[in-house]
């Protein structure tokens, strides 16, 4: 009996298969990073940061779209049919992300004892605006159908409902802007900030982390169960352009960027830009006060005000999102949909629970919680519960109330 081919097997695998034509653009889109790429690194000013920035936006979207490595879905996955496939991606990314980090820290800072912070680690004060923060984000990616990241890289898969998700999270920043300084005032400026090394040092946070990791691991793996193998996984063209990557390897990957994230240019972190960016349109049109108590002072993805057209995150972004379009188009999974509307309003009101979430807590997903708990920040961990209880609650509400889909 003959083998399946290529063709066959990408149309059981994904029901489509992609032609010529999308391939092609796929590799063009692919060139054109490489060589803006090599054209931003030849500028004089900070050329090389920015250029790296975009390479690995690249490889950051094109590892999410590979490997479907999202925080919602990984959730929902386990919630709705208990397969812990995604949930054990972020714990891989974790702990490739929290030994990555501790090497780095301990050559920057040897001894971490004396009350320093290790530099420019999303390390943010903990407290009960932190909590609402996770709250609301979590409530957010139950209504909106992802968290900011995956939006963005659905963005390139052509997703009806990223864009309206995107817009509403610019207006939750500019909600969250303007509920700062009393929140500031209230509670964020005696809110400890607390970094588990200055505590009980890198091995201790190390091991205390991996053993957190490993139990909720040995937890879950229980109800992995073994799915066929397909004889297209030996091809490598077809397993890693088409086929979805195991979850297990993307949340390798994804650690391993964060790291060399980190060590070059800063933590991983996806709504800086687009925070950024929200402050200053929202600064001209008048609607923020003069003064953002101590935000600009504080770790994490603050929203500092741009006043360059390049940034790092905003060129990380952008790789994230292009990578992620032509990752989707080799694997035929471009699918742009007429939104209805229904999807309209879930990712408006998903999205500015999102962008105030996302505010409050300085930061998302990536940011506050994947790199602050590779970093060793009790926010990170603090975040998580918080955004894990939002989306619960969301979810079963919603589905109760028959605003949200079923399973």
């Amino acid at each position: 009996m003959n083998s399946p081919s290529i063709a066959q097997a990408q149309s059981s695998a994904t029901g489509i298969t992609p032609s010529l034509s999308a391939v092609a653009v796929a590799v063009f889109i692919a060139a054109a990073l490489f060589a803006a790429a090599g054209w931003i690194d030849a500028r004089a000013d900070n050329g090389p940061t920015l250029a790296l920035s975009l390479v690995l936006g690249s490889a950051f979207g094109f590892v999410l779209q590979r490997s479907r490595f999202c925080f919602f879905c990984a959730f929902r996955e386990w919630l709705d049919e208990r397969n812990p496939a995604g949930i054990l991606a972020i714990l891989a990314a974790l702990a490739v992300g929290l030994a990555g980090y501790a090497v780095i820290f301990g050559a920057w800072l040897p001894d971490p004892s004396t009350g320093r912070l290790a530099p420019d680690a999303f390390i943010g004060p903990v407290g009960p605006v932190l909590i609402l923060g996770g709250v609301a984000f979590g409530a957010g990616m139950a209504i909106s159908g992802s968290c900011v990241s995956a939006h963005l890289y659905r963005l390139g898969e052509g997703s009806p409902t990223a864009p309206f998700a995107l817009i509403g999270t610019a207006v939750g920043f500019i909600l969250g802007f303007l509920a700062w300084n009393s929140l500031y005032l209230g509670s964020v400026s005696a809110a400890p900030v607390i970094w588990l090394p200055n505590h009980i040092g890198y091995a201790g946070t190390l091991i205390g982390s991996l053993a957190v990791l490993a139990l909720l691991a040995l937890v879950l793996i229980h109800h992995l169960r073994a799915r066929p193998d397909h004889a297209a996984e030996i091809r490598p063209i077809y397993s890693v352009f088409v086929r979805r990557w195991p979850g297990w390897l993307g949340g390798l990957a994804v650690g391993a960027i964060g790291t060399v994230a980190y060590l070059r240019v800063a933590p991983l972190g996806v709504t800086a830009e687009l925070s950024g960016r929200a402050r200053q349109g929202a600064t001209a049109a008048g609607l923020l006060p003069e003064r953002l108590l101590g935000l600009d002072t504080l770790r994490g993805c603050a929203a500092l005000a741009r006043d360059v057209l390049l940034t790092p995150n905003g060129l990380f972004v952008a790789g994230l999102i292009l990578a992620s379009l032509a990752a989707a188009l080799a694997a035929g999974q471009f699918r742009p949909a007429r939104p209805t509307s229904s999807q309209v309003l879930r990712g408006l009101i998903g999205g500015i629970l999102l962008g105030f979430g996302a505010m409050v807590a300085l930061g998302c997903s990536i940011g506050t919680l994947l790199s602050g708990i590779m970093a060793g920040a009790l926010s990170g961990w603090v975040f998580a519960i918080a955004m894990l209880a939002g989306l619960v609650a969301t979810l079963r509400i919603g589905r109760r109330l028959n605003l949200l889909p079923k399973a």
